[in-house]
């Protein structure tokens, strides 16, 4: 009981001392590990990744999503300056690399800035504006440390289930394995998919708006995720996926776009 009742403690006070401000959105994150406690390992997963992987040869499409990649930083980091976080720009260590795989139609950014674009999504950015999209979403995780806050949330979900399998240690093996089983996926359904998905339309708003500061109009957004929607075959339901529908994304994104666009007139 002494043992449940501490865990329990160490989550409420974990809960209370951790919560941080995602930039642009305003939106209050758990966060128990900072993100340059994550750089380092971040940036071993992503040199493994890119040793393991052929990068594309092709001049032209490799200067583009340098270029692109390099625009959107900039943006992000004048953003920073701008609010006062300077200090935190020295955590970034931005890398921008095209991975050879045409049929994976996907891009992805690592803590700390480490980005890759595979080759199959090119033709569905089709050109720089396009590519922008993608590179504005995924510096927009990086700048909003969803990384940290996904391995915060995971860490808490782990530490709520220790917590109830204390409590029912006095229940029957089959009771508790239920129970245990059903903790499993209202945490996997009711929290961390959610938070996936919260994730992705919050990348989605930041996104928007570092790319209108970097120069790119930022309604091509709406046609490139037109065309993502139509990329693959059926998709699970909204709620059992890490991803929301590109009809809500768009739904999103159009509400969003009045924001955005005063960052581009400005331009």
């Amino acid at each position: 009981m002494f043992k449940c009742r501490f865990l329990l403690l160490l989550t409420a006070i974990m809960l209370l001392v951790s919560c941080s401000t995602v930039p642009i959105t305003g939106r209050k994150q758990l966060s128990f590990i900072p993100q340059s406690q994550l750089i380092g390992s971040s940036i071993d997963a992503y040199n493994q990744l890119m040793s393991q992987s052929k990068l594309s040869t092709d001049p032209a499409k490799k200067q583009m999503v340098v270029d692109v990649g390099t625009k959107i930083a900039s943006s992000a980091e004048e953003f920073m300056r701008e609010n006062g976080m300077e200090q935190e720009i020295e955590t970034y260590h931005w890398e921008f690399n095209l991975i050879e795989e045409d049929k994976t139609v996907n891009a992805f950014c690592m803590p700390g800035g480490k980005i890759a674009v595979y080759t199959g999504i090119l033709p569905v950015t089709q050109d720089e504006t396009g590519l922008a999209v993608v590179m504005g979403h995924e510096v927009a995780h990086a700048l909003a440390n969803h990384g940290g806050e996904r391995v915060s949330q995971a860490l808490l979900a782990q530490l709520g289930a220790t917590s109830l399998s204390v409590a029912l240690s006095t229940q029957p093996a089959m009771t508790r394995d239920l129970i245990m089983q059903a903790y499993g996926v209202g945490a996997n359904v009711g929290v961390l998919l959610p938070y996936s998905r919260r994730h992705e339309l919050e990348a989605d708003r930041i996104g928007l708006i570092l790319m209108a500061r970097a120069g790119y109009d930022p309604r091509l957004a709406i046609p490139f995720w037109q065309r993502m929607g139509n990329v693959g075959g059926e998709r699970p339901p909204e709620f059992l996926s890490t991803h929301p529908a590109p009809e809500r994304r768009i739904e999103d994104i159009r509400t969003e776009m009045p924001e955005a666009l005063k960052y581009y007139k400005a331009r």
